[in-house]
């Protein structure tokens, strides 16, 4: 979008240029209404450089502070340190686009909640100003290595709160759930659904509630702390793994899958309830802390199963170093020729077939909750002949893919370890 001035016969405007046809331009005024305007009428387009430049001069501010924030000490109270990576939580309206910006700087959204001050001292840098659907494998990496960092540099931390885009939050807490090993304090990854300056944010009840809970908790590990529901009374603290975004927009977008939440925190009491245990042992055992980090050059494929499918599709993958699959029901693809019309079926077994004997393949649920289970059916057990790993697999994709992707980081062979139980992914399972 181009911020542009608008010479027409008996008037000039200046604004956000958002549309455009043929016929008709659409200019955002700086009283945040649009506008359409015959192309025929003007007289003359220029390109304004005043919006680039205010967006260059916010980044660069925010990039020139990373220490930015340090409350003022209470020692009867823990520290938690927020980092701040950028998402919806460090963002607000842009009233002359009408999107949102990620311009808060850590000062800022400190102030905005002033509940914090008597839960912890509140330590407050920022690490980064992205999006998270554009993080990578390396952006996890560099979390965890800050992480850990931070945890080296203040032995007195009580734990560290990352603000996150709601998009791959289920992502980035897998991906460190299975970096850390005794991990000696909770990391609890905070997001929002709507901005920091919208009447309906849920911004400041995601964050004091990940502090409540740090300040409250003996617990160490990876969580995520987001709405319980759309109201305004609760937040829930998800464990790292299995935790899966099932709605676009909503508050309470957040679901753990296959499992239970940890924690409710009363945003109105700051109390914490436990809902489930939480085998530390498993996750957090005692020793130092160490870090398994990724490899950025890894190519994970995910390819979902849907009708009228085509083998080109599978082979597509031959060149990557993994893949994971989401079956429908219980697992399946559509791999058997039924009839004169089903040639392509055959052509995609054999196409499977071809991959599994290559890279590693691992079947996950597209149905979300449940098991896979590839003995039912007669297509699940042929596929398991192909070499496809997965079979009871309780996890949902998107943490199939980061385990798969993460045991190949470390060099160790997915037919050996998919199905062990790594990090708390099988052991949290809900009993069905």
């Amino acid at each position: 979008m181009k911020h542009v001035k608008l010479i027409l016969e008996h008037e000039t405007m200046q604004g956000i240029l958002v549309k455009e046809d043929d016929k008709h331009l659409v200019l955002k005024l700086s009283s945040g209404y649009n506008i359409g305007i015959l192309k025929n009428t003007v007289l003359k387009i220029e390109d304004i450089e005043l919006h680039k430049n205010l967006i260059k001069e916010q980044h660069s501010e925010l990039a020139h502070n990373k220490i930015i924030h340090k409350s003022t000490e209470n020692s009867s109270l823990p520290t938690v340190l927020i980092l701040h990576t950028g998402g919806t939580i460090a963002s607000k309206v842009d009233y002359k686009t009408g999107g949102t910006i990620p311009t808060f700087s850590p000062t800022e959204i400190v102030s905005m909640f002033p509940e914090l001050k008597d839960l912890a001292n509140i330590e407050s840098h920022l690490f980064r100003n992205m999006w998270s659907e554009d993080i990578r494998f390396s952006h996890y990496n560099l979390i965890a290595e800050q992480i850990e960092k931070e945890i080296k540099s203040n032995p007195s931390l009580k734990g560290i709160i990352i603000t996150h885009g709601t998009d791959t939050i289920h992502y980035t807490s897998a991906a460190l759930s299975f970096i850390f090993e005794h991990l000696p304090i909770p990391v609890v990854i905070v997001g929002s659904q709507r901005s920091s300056d919208r009447g309906s944010s849920d911004a400041a009840m995601n964050l004091v509630s990940a502090v409540a809970f740090i300040a409250n908790t003996s617990l160490k590990g990876v969580f995520i702390c987001l709405h319980e529901n759309t109201d305004d009374t609760t937040c829930l603290v998800l464990g790292g793994l299995n935790a899966k975004k099932m709605h676009s927009s909503r508050r309470d977008a957040f679901k753990p899958i296959n499992t239970k939440a940890i924690a409710r925190i009363n945003y109105d009491s700051k109390t914490v309830e436990y809902i489930s245990s939480y085998p530390e042992s498993v996750l957090n055992s005692a020793g130092n802390l160490k870090l398994h980090l990724f490899n950025p050059a890894l190519k994970v494929g995910m390819l979902k199963s849907h009708p009228n499918m085509f083998a080109e599709e599978v082979l597509f993958y031959l060149n990557f170093d993994g893949l994971v699959l989401e079956g429908t029901g219980l697992c399946n693809f559509p791999v058997n020729k039924i009839d004169e019309y089903s040639d392509e079926n055959e052509k995609i077994m054999n196409a499977f077939d071809k991959l599994a004997h290559k890279i590693p393949v691992v079947m996950a649920l597209q149905t979300v909750y449940g098991s896979v289970n590839m003995n039912v059916y007669q297509t699940g057990r042929d596929l398991q002949k192909t070499g496809i790993l997965g079979n009871y697999s309780s996890l949902i994709s998107e943490t199939a893919f980061i385990k798969l992707a993460w045991l190949l980081s470390q060099k160790l062979d997915p037919k050996e370890y998919f199905m062990k139980d790594l990090r708390g992914e099988f052991s949290l399972k809900e009993l069905e």
